[in-house]
């Protein structure tokens, strides 16, 4: 777990969901949470697998640079937090227009929030 613990977090390509078809099927298939700033559609996958991220962006948010800003912060909390997941899942976040106005922190707040109440999140032992 150390050797786990001491690699850079990172959030590379494969890492991400991409394809139309994979965002329509974690949502047909998988689970739905709406907390704060966002909405967390999430499909669990079998042991082994590493996590997966999409994040939506619609243009209700704002123009392009308010889009990107909430592509980041959803991007960073999920890169900062993958170790904490208890079960790989491909997850699908979709920024809601409150997103804009929130800090990084208070995006991780929500985050967080969502991870725990879908049991998701891996407790401390």
């Amino acid at each position: 777990m150390a050797a786990a613990a001491s690699r850079p977090l990172r959030f590379s390509r494969a890492m991400r969901i991409k394809q139309s078809r994979e965002f329509s099927r974690i949502r047909l298939e998988g689970e739905r949470r709406v907390t704060g700033c966002l909405i967390a559609n999430w499909r669990r996958l079998p042991s082994g697998s590493s996590p997966r991220l999409g994040v939506v962006t619609g243009r209700s948010i704002g123009n392009a640079v308010a889009r990107s800003r909430a592509r980041r912060l959803l991007r960073e909390v999920f890169r900062a937090h993958q170790r904490d997941l208890a079960h790989p899942v491909d997850l699908v976040l979709i920024a809601r227009p409150s997103i804009a106005a929130k800090a990084l922190s208070e995006v991780e707040k929500d985050f967080l929030t969502t991870l725990r109440k879908t049991g998701l999140w891996r407790e401390a032992s």
